[in-house]
């Protein structure tokens, strides 16, 4: 048998692609700084977003595939960029006119609108945190402006205002004509307002370290590059952290990918040498348009938590990096179904299956046991025909299609009855729409009605499917999908539903009579 190491060698799961690029880094000899860096970067303008964690997540996976194929060291930063100034004011958050009293200064200075930190900038990076700690990741936190403050960007500001000219040579190739008027990469920070300015130079003074500027109301000022009186433009910040930090690997969203030259391009002027990169496809709300922290639209982080488990958005995140995926509320239950069939899948794989299954990468190797005897989607229904009200209203049910579980030993099932519960409540029944059957639809009904009343099969899922199957063929329904859609529709207000045969197992054979009984009778219909 193969060591894991030589499958890992040769897997085909994204992340050990990627983790196999970054070890070439390093074929040669080792890093001298004994380790390999990973970074995120995070823009704290607003609330944080599943984007955020999406990138946390995935470069976690990375890293924990590097470390199964090299025995260098890793380090995994996430830099928070709170210096920036704030440009405009989140749709999502309170007190917006004190907030627009405060536009551009940076983000640290920005008085806190919830009133519980320091400033905007303190909030948004302790919500990241709290997340990122919820869900275990090891991460080391670096704040922008903790980094300019202390002096720790000091050497390679200096080295930006001894370069100056090729950093500007760089980025005004990248500008409009009206741009590359007033541009520079260097931002003092107004030593009276506190704003951030956007300002052209009237000189870089390399020996001195220090900048010479006019301000809005035309007076001039000369600010050293170092302390936290300037920061950098945002594409020159990137190259420059990377060249300070000595990054190695950095994924983001591809609206950055037509950047990736310039931020490489001022990294190596910098004196750095450039990371590897991986570029994924953005998320999109429900209608298709990008997901923004200031729109606030698409899903926060709290509110997929309310409806699922964090591994199933764990999961939703390793899917097709590369592909730009809907991310809104109704791409939960899929998710959370799919995660705990691939942990269902797991023990019986080889160790290379192992290797390229999510859940692998999401547990670092050590993927648990999943209990969900009865899936997301069946619990969805089973609330729906059951009206129940929290999850103590479907144990019954559960219990009797697997008397062995309990929610003591059966925890993620446990879990997934009382979101299932959420869920229904929430998204499931201000949508359900119920109708009356046609006549042929009528005619296989009260043929599976019959059936079911003559039924001595017991409980068992498989041979129900099969009974449900038959009546649809013998009442000459092409293709089947349209039969099962219209006991759906009839009997769940839906167009899609889970296996009916499992349905009847779980709610029960009298339970369901009943359930059809009420459909063909009208009764359903509000």
């Amino acid at each position: 048998m193969t060591s894991v190491r030589d499958d890992a060698m040769t897997s085909k799961a994204w992340p050990f692609e990627e983790a196999r690029r970054l070890l070439k880094r390093y074929a040669k000899a080792p890093p001298e700084k004994g380790h390999v860096l990973f970074e995120t970067g995070y823009g704290p303008s607003g609330l944080p977003h599943i984007g955020t964690f999406g990138e946390v997540a995935r470069t976690s996976m990375i890293r924990r595939a590097f470390e199964e194929i090299s025995d260098i060291p890793t380090r995994l930063v996430c830099f928070s960029d709170d210096m920036d100034g704030m440009r405009k004011v989140p749709d999502n958050v309170p007190n917006r006119e004190m907030l627009l009293e405060n536009l551009q200064r940076p983000l640290t200075s920005v008085p806190d609108p919830f009133g519980e930190y320091e400033s905007f900038g303190h909030y948004n990076n302790a919500m990241l945190r709290r997340f990122l700690d919820t869900f275990g990741f090891e991460y080391e936190f670096i704040s922008a402006t903790d980094y300019y403050k202390s002096g720790a960007f000091d050497p390679i500001l200096l080295r930006a205002a001894e370069r100056y000219d090729e950093i500007m040579k760089v980025m005004l190739k990248s500008l409009r004509e009206e741009r590359q008027q007033s541009y520079s990469c260097f931002l003092p920070i107004h030593p009276e307002t506190g704003r951030v300015l956007y300002v052209p130079m009237k000189e870089v003074n390399a020996k001195d370290g220090t900048i010479t500027f006019d301000d809005e109301d035309g007076r001039e000022w000369t600010l050293p590059v170092t302390g936290g009186q300037v920061k950098l433009q945002w594409k020159p910040d990137f190259g420059a952290r990377w060249a300070a930090l000595d990054v190695d690997f950095e994924m983001y969203g591809k609206d950055h990918s037509t950047n990736t030259p310039i931020y490489d391009g001022i990294c190596e002027i910098l004196g750095g040498k450039k990371p590897e990169h991986f570029t994924y496809e953005l998320f999109l709300d429900e209608n298709g348009e990008k997901i923004s922290k200031s729109k606030g639209n698409g899903l926060t982080i709290d509110e997929w938590l309310t409806y699922a488990s964090p591994e199933s958005l764990s999961y939703f995140m390793f899917q097709k990096p590369k592909t730009a995926k809907r991310m809104y509320f109704d791409v939960i239950p899929k998710a959370v179904d799919e995660y705990h069939q691939q942990l269902r899948a797991y023990p019986g794989q080889t160790q290379a299956q192992q290797l390229a299954n999510p859940v692998w990468h999401i547990h670092g190797g050590n993927p648990p046991e999943s209990k969900m005897v009865v899936p997301f989607s069946m619990l969805l229904n089973l609330a729906s025909v059951a009206g129940a009200t929290d999850k103590d209203g479907l144990w019954g049910f559960i219990q009797r299609y697997a008397p062995e579980a309990t929610p003591e030993t059966h925890p993620d099932l446990d879990q997934a009855a009382e979101f299932a519960v959420r869920y229904f409540r929430d998204f499931v029944a201000p949508k359900r729409v119920f109708r009356l059957p046609d006549d042929r639809e009528r005619a296989a009904m009260e043929d599976l009605l019959a059936r079911l009343k003559a039924w001595e099969g017991g409980l068992d899922a498989e041979a129900l499917q099969s009974e449900v199957f038959a009546v649809g063929k013998a009442h000459g329904f092409e293709p089947l999908r349209a039969w099962f859609k219209a006991l759906y529709e009839v009997l769940l207000g839906a167009s899609e539903g889970p296996r009916f045969g499992g349905f009847i197992a779980l709610y029960g054979l009298q339970e369901s009579i009943s359930l059809i009984e009420k459909a063909l009778n009208g009764e359903l219909i509000v």
